[in-house]
């Protein structure tokens, strides 16, 4: 696991969009302007040390126009919210999404803030992803509907130990 670079984000970009609907698509473009902002970028390397997995997560106060971050920005001051995790088909079930919420908690704990905060799709429904972030111990704090209605989100959070 390290911190994403300039050179990863092409690979990076092409993960988060085959991850469509489970999370939105950036592009290129999209992500190389959004990372910048994000207090947490890491990736995971595949046995090629090609980048095979994403997370981004955003301190308090970050310029964000997320409807999501918005919501946690009201009701969850104080988090640190993680707005994209995806990992590899092929590295699935091996434990990486674990090890990347690790290290979110822990950095959420160095910056003296109470939740880590997400949001998972409930409709289109994403029940791998919901199961994931349950077994993390993550609880729903709510639901909103988002782009114009065309999704709906479990907005969940947990303590940082």
């Amino acid at each position: 696991m390290r911190r994403v670079r300039e050179a990863d984000l092409p690979a990076l970009a092409a993960l988060n969009d085959g991850a469509v609907p489970g999370v939105n698509a950036l592009g290129l473009g999209g992500l190389s302007e959004h990372v910048p902002r994000c207090e947490l970028a890491l990736t995971v390397e595949d046995g090629r040390g090609d980048p095979a997995a994403l997370l981004l997560a955003l301190a308090p106060g970050a310029d964000y126009a997320s409807e999501n971050y918005r919501w946690f920005s009201t009701h969850r001051p104080g988090s640190l919210y993680v707005d994209r995790v995806v990992v590899a088909e092929h590295l699935r079930s091996r434990g990486v999404g674990a090890a990347l919420y690790a290290e979110v908690f822990a950095h959420a704990e160095r910056l003296g803030l109470g939740h880590v905060t997400c949001e998972v799709n409930l409709d289109p429904p994403n029940p791998r992803s919901l199961a994931f972030h349950t077994r993390l111990g993550f609880e729903q704090v709510g639901t909103l509907a988002t782009r114009g209605a065309s999704v709906t989100v479990a907005l969940l959070a947990r303590a940082v130990p």
